[in-house]
């Protein structure tokens, strides 16, 4: 379902079409902490994004990581059980990447990074492989 709510609002930038629910995305940046050079111009570009797209209501929904990978967990998770996020934009430096990359992976909620990150349930480069525990 998720992933259909994905297809769906990536589809929708490109054509328009009947809605068939709304979108809720989950942001996670670095707002403050030693990333924030990065994190505050993102959180000013969500701020202007449109509130629809193609008719269909997307909520964006941003939450401040500090440039911590506990704090970006914690946001990760809150996105998936409180806001019920269809898809996950996070976060504005590597390793919170990989942090919300490990709930995303868990939750088979679909992540966009704007930092550098392996595919999920892949190993980064130089680590020890993943044994992945479900198909």
């Amino acid at each position: 379902m998720k992933i259909r709510k994905l297809a769906l609002l990536l589809s929708a930038l490109c054509a328009t079409g009947a809605a068939l629910a709304d979108i809720t995305v989950g942001v996670s940046l670095s707002a403050t902490g030693p990333a924030a050079s990065l994190g505050i111009p993102e959180k000013n570009t969500f701020a202007l994004l449109p509130n629809s797209i193609a008719g269909e209501k997307v909520k964006w929904v941003l939450l401040d990581d500090a440039t911590d990978t506990s704090t970006a967990v914690k946001n990760a998770r809150k996105f998936v059980t409180e806001d019920k996020a269809d898809v996950l934009i996070a976060a504005t430096a590597t390793p919170t990447s990989m942090a919300i990359l490990e709930v995303a992976f868990e939750t088979k909620t679909p992540q966009i990074a704007m930092a550098p990150l392996p595919p999920a349930g892949e190993s980064p480069p130089g680590s020890s492989p993943r044994r992945r525990t479900s198909a």
